[in-house]
Parts: structure tokens; sequence; C-alpha cells
């Protein structure tokens, strides 16, 4: 999923990058989309959907 989400934000080879060479944003940004995504996927099911 990781590496999905970073290619949707324009981060190709995200799992060849050097991590320290992003800033802060970027990172967070990966990780936040993530949390969303899985967030969103857990109402659905506690939803029925």
């Amino acid at each position: 999923m990781k590496l999905e989400i970073a290619n949707e934000l324009g981060l190709s080879n995200y799992n060849q990058m050097d991590k320290g060479n992003l800033t802060a944003r970027q990172n967070g940004y990966v990780g936040g989309t993530i949390t969303k995504r899985l967030v969103e996927q857990a109402q659905r099911n506690m939803s029925g959907r």
C-alpha cells in the first residue's frame, strides 16, 4: 500500500529512495494518506458495505 500511495503522490521509486532526502512533509503525507485510507476501509467494513 505504501508504494502504491507514494506513486500516486508522484514519488516514483519510493522503495529505492533514501527517505532522509525527502522532506518531513513528503514522508508524513505518505503515512497520513495510508492512515486515512485504512480508516475509510475500516468504516466501510463496520457499516456492512
